[in-house]
C-alpha cells in the first residue's frame, strides 16, 4: 500500500498544539496592538447647555450620532451630585436659561465632565467642526442626569438615553476583530487540517483492515506519537492475521485428519448385517460431505482473492442465466449499474447460494441491486414460508439448518449461509434475512462501494 501521507516527522504532538496555542495568542496580541495604535481613540457622546435647555422646554434636539436626551419624572434628585469648580457655572448658566433658581438645579455624574485634558481638547475641536460659538464653553459628558425641582415637589430629570448595544465606536472595533478573524481563519484551517489528516487516516485504515484483515501495513508519517501508534497499529493487524490463519489452519487439519478413522469405519462395517450397515454408510457418507464442506470453507477463507472492479447487475445476470438453463425460476429487475472493488470468485459464491436457496425454498427467486448512500445493496425475494424471528441469526451459524434431516435433497449441511455472511463481512459488509410482509423471504446484502 502507498504511503497514505508524506513528509517528514514533525516532532511531538504537544509540541505542534503548544504552536498552535502560541501563534493564536501572539497573533491575538498584534492584531489588538495595531487596532490600539491605529483606531482613533474614542470620543465620549457630549452634549451643549442649549442642547439640555432645549430638551426641558420639550422640544428634544437633534444629535446625531448621539444618543437621544430624553426626559423624566422622578421623587428623588439626581444622584451623585457634581461638586467640581465648573460645576456651580454651568449650575448657574442652567438656572439662568431655565428661568429658575439656581438651587432647584442639581447635575449628576458618575464622573467629572472634564477629568481628561485631551478628551477636552477632543471635545472642543468637535464642537468647532459642528458650528458651535466661541463663547459657547459649557458642556456635559455621558452618562450625566440633570434634575430641575417642580412645584409640586418633584424632580424632572433630563439624561442621554441609556440605550442598549453596541455604540458606533464599539461596532467599529468588533468590525476589525470579525476582519482579523476572516483573515486568520484560512491559516488556523491549514494548521488544523494538518494536525487532523493523520487521525483521519487512521480511521480509513481501520474501516479498510475491517473489509480485508490482509491488507498491508499502514504506511503513515507524522509526528512521535503517529509514530508509535503506527507500529502498534501494524502489529495488531500481524498478530490478528496470523491468529485467523492459526485458527483456520487447525480447523482445517482437523477436518483433514477426520477422513482417516472414516475410511477405516467403511472398511469395517462391511461385516456388518445388512440393515445396520445402511445406516452406518449414511452416517458416513455425512460426515465426509461436512468434511468436504468444512475444507472447501477453510480454503475459501484462506485464500487471497485479488479484489477487482466489479460490476454487480452483470454478476447476477449471468449467475440467473446460467440457473435458467436448468429450469430454475430466476429473474434480475433492471436497475442502475453499481461498481464496487471485490472478489469476484468469492462474491459468485456468495449470490450463488443465496439463489439456490431462494429457489430450493421458495421455488423462485427474484433479485434487484439499488445504491443506498454509500453503499451497494442487493435484494433477493422468493415466496417460501419465510423464517420464524428467533432463527434469523441462527441460520448463519456453520452446520445449523432448520430442517432436521442432512440429505442432499433438503440442502446440504448448513455452511452455505455461513460462507454467504463471511464473504459479505470480508468485504466490509453485512447480509441479513427479512420476512416479507405476504410471505416470503428477502435476502439482503449491503457492501460498501468505496
Amino acid at each position: 500500500m502507498r504511503a497514505l501521507w508524506r513528509g517528514r516527522n514533525t516532532g511531538s504532538l504537544f509540541a505542534q498544539l503548544i504552536a498552535l496555542i502560541g501563534l493564536s495568542l501572539l497573533a491575538a496580541q498584534v492584531i489588538t496592538v495595531l487596532l490600539i495604535v491605529n483606531l482613533p481613540p474614542p470620543v465620549p457622546d457630549f452634549y451643549r447647555l442649549s442642547e439640555v435647555v432645549q430638551a426641558f422646554r420639550g422640544a428634544a434636539p437633534s444629535v446625531g450620532e448621539r444618543r437621544p436626551l430624553t426626559t423624566k419624572f422622578s421623587s428623588n434628585p439626581p444622584t451623585e451630585p457634581l461638586d467640581i469648580e465648573k460645576a456651580a457655572a454651568i449650575r448657574a448658566a442652567l438656572a439662568r436659561d431655565l428661568a429658575v433658581p439656581v438651587e432647584r438645579v442639581v447635575i449628576g455624574a458618575h464622573r467629572g465632565p472634564f477629568s481628561d485634558r485631551r478628551v477636552f481638547r477632543i471635545l472642543r475641536a468637535r464642537m468647532a467642526q459642528q458650528g458651535a460659538g466661541e463663547g459657547e464653553e459649557h458642556f456635559l459628558v455621558a452618562p450625566f442626569e440633570v434634575g430641575v425641582a417642580q412645584a409640586d415637589g418633584r424632580w424632572r430629570i433630563v439624561r442621554p438615553d441609556p440605550g442598549v448595544g453596541l455604540s458606533a465606536w464599539q461596532q467599529r472595533m468588533m468590525l476589525w476583530f470579525v476582519l482579523s478573524t476572516l483573515a486568520m481563519a484560512p491559516f488556523a484551517y491549514m494548521f488544523s487540517r494538518r494536525l487532523a489528516a493523520p487521525l483521519r487516516l487512521f480511521a480509513n485504515a481501520a474501516e479498510r483492515l475491517g473489509r480485508d484483515p490482509r491488507a498491508p501495513p499502514l504506511a503513515l508519517k507524522g509526528s512521535k506519537e503517529i509514530d508509535v501508534a503506527v507500529r502498534a497499529f501494524n502489529e495488531m493487524q500481524e498478530r490478528l492475521r496470523r491468529y485467523v490463519e492459526d485458527r483456520t489452519a487447525m480447523v482445517g487439519a482437523i477436518a483433514h485428519d477426520l477422513r482417516t478413522p472414516l475410511t477405516r469405519l467403511r472398511f469395517r462395517i462391511e461385516s456388518a448385517p445388512d440393515d445396520a450397515r445402511a445406516k452406518m454408510a449414511a452416517d458416513i457418507d455425512q460426515m465426509e460431505a461436512m468434511i468436504s464442506a468444512t475444507l472447501t470453507f477453510v480454503r475459501d477463507a484462506t485464500r487471497d482473492g485479488e479484489r477487482t472492479p466489479l460490476e454487480l447487475s452483470s454478476l447476477l445476470e449471468s449467475l440467473c442465466d446460467e440457473m435458467a438453463e436448468t429450469g430454475s425460476k430466476t429473474e434480475v429487475a433492471t436497475g442502475e449499474k453499481v461498481v464496487l472493488d471485490g472478489d469476484p470468485v468469492a462474491l459468485r459464491r456468495l449470490f450463488t447460494n443465496l439463489l439456490d436457496n431462494a429457489v430450493k425454498f421458495g421455488g423462485a427467486a427474484r433479485a434487484r441491486i439499488f445504491r443506498e448512500e454509500a453503499s451497494a445493496v442487493v435484494e433477493i425475494d422468493d415466496d417460501g414460508p419465510g423464517i420464524p424471528p428467533e432463527d434469523a441469526e441462527r441460520v448463519f451459524e456453520p452446520f445449523y439448518r432448520r430442517e432436521p434431516s442432512r440429505s442432499r435433497q433438503t440442502g446440504g449441511i448448513g455452511l452455505g449461509l455461513a460462507v454467504v455472511r463471511s464473504i459479505a463481512r470480508g468485504h466490509g459488509g453485512d447480509v441479513a434475512l427479512l420476512n416479507r410482509k405476504g410471505g416470503g423471504l428477502t435476502a439482503r446484502v449491503l457492501l460498501p462501494i468505496g
